[in-house]
């Protein structure tokens, strides 16, 4: 059974391989598109369940007052408290955008573990105002090293921003965002209390760290009723809350791309079961005659969804294949977007899993046809 069925799918080569080639085709753009999903979600796999974001309760975009940072250190439960400002500023062109982030160094990094860098550059970090930490894949994108200047144009903070690179990060984890520019809140405060700047003693958002997990939800609440009809009201979420309230804004595209990638499959799935359609047509005398030869219906059956899962199968792994260097092109071309492009073990076995998925789908009307066909109405259509 085995021989004949690999004999029938090589049986015609020139359709055999543009059916794989059609299904790695559809398989590849599958996991592509499954992969940017994970993209957009990346933030949100790699957020910390013991890390609270507080902002202000109006926008994202309004400021909160230093003079919160006291009161939210005194919430039981609370081990340590750091701040950040959204700072902006343009490297060369728009074209050439990275987030770029004021934190206050001593406070921000030790709650974020997973962004390493070695002890030197740390420590010299901390003692220059002007300096700067950037991660790995920034640094190699422009070629920047340790001790290289970097002048910013404002876009949020009017002027010319110069700063010398002090420390280059690494991501601890593969979900880590290696793309990121730090500099010093307190640079930036000294800079617009110089320039009479109202945004000067306010940041974009507090960061928490709670002891437990369980103790998140009450830790928010009491950090949001101590601001309660204060001039600048706080909204206290989980970091994964947070992210997502950003990812919630593209749902649509989101589902947009996950429809298209089903679409995608339905295509393929019709194509192929169009060839084991016409395979099985072509076939209907020898089918016949196999039933003359003591051959039931279970073992036609067999012989094409054999035939069909084996073209699948070809199909799947010349896709998968392709799927590896196709995310690191989208990777390189689209770095600025998606700052991790993760292709995960579950995306190739979905993507696996969908192509022998329509490979009995799309056997099944096929070997129904072949299995209830008389040997006289069979060999009636020979010829």
């Amino acid at each position: 059974m085995l021989k004949l069925t690999w004999r029938n799918t090589i049986r015609h080569p020139l359709r055999a391989s543009l059916t794989i080639l059609g299904l790695a085709v559809a398989v590849l753009a599958f996991c592509l598109l499954r992969t940017v999903v994970a993209a957009w979600y990346a933030g949100v796999e790699g957020a910390s369940p013991t890390r609270l974001i507080t902002r202000n309760a109006i926008s994202f975009i309004n400021p909160l007052p230093m003079a919160y940072l006291p009161k939210i250190q005194a919430v039981p439960g609370v081990i340590n408290v750091a701040y950040s400002n959204w700072f902006g500023g343009v490297y060369i062109d728009e074209r050439h955008f990275f987030p770029t982030f004021a934190v206050e160094v001593r406070r921000y990094f030790p709650m974020y573990p997973e962004l390493v860098m070695p002890e030197d550059q740390r420590l010299a970090f901390e003692k220059d105002r002007r300096g700067v930490a950037v991660g790995r894949a920034l640094a190699t994108r422009y070629g920047w090293k340790v001790g290289d200047p970097i002048v910013l144009k404002g876009n949020i903070y009017p002027g010319q921003w110069e700063f010398i690179i002090r420390a280059i990060y690494t991501g601890a984890e593969a979900t880590t965002d290696e793309s990121r520019f730090y500099l010093h809140w307190e640079f930036l405060n000294e800079t617009l209390k110089k320039n009479a700047d109202s945004r000067a003693d306010s940041v974009g958002w507090y960061i928490i760290r709670v002891a437990r997990p369980e103790m998140a939800a009450p830790v928010a609440a009491q950090v949001d009723a101590l601001f309660k009809n204060s001039l600048a009201e706080t909204l206290t979420e989980t970091e994964k809350a947070f992210f997502l309230g950003f990812v919630a804004m593209t749902e649509t595209i989101l589902l947009a791309i996950q429809v298209v990638s089903w679409v995608v499959i339905g295509v393929i799935l019709v194509v192929l079961a169009n060839t084991m359609a016409m395979s099985a047509r072509e076939r209907l005398g020898e089918y016949a005659v196999l039933k003359t030869m003591g051959f039931k219906a279970r073992h036609l059956a067999g012989l094409i969804f054999g035939e069909s899962l084996l073209l699948a199968l070809g199909g799947g792994l010349v896709g998968l294949a392709l799927t590896f260097p196709a995310v690191y092109v989208f990777k390189k071309s689209l770095g600025q977007y998606f700052r991790v492009f993760p292709l995960t073990r579950a995306t190739l076995v979905l993507g696996l899993a969908v192509a022998l998925g329509v490979g009995l789908l799309a056997a099944l009307f096929p070997s129904w046809r072949a299995a209830r066909v008389s040997i006289a109405e069979a060999l009636r259509k020979v010829g």
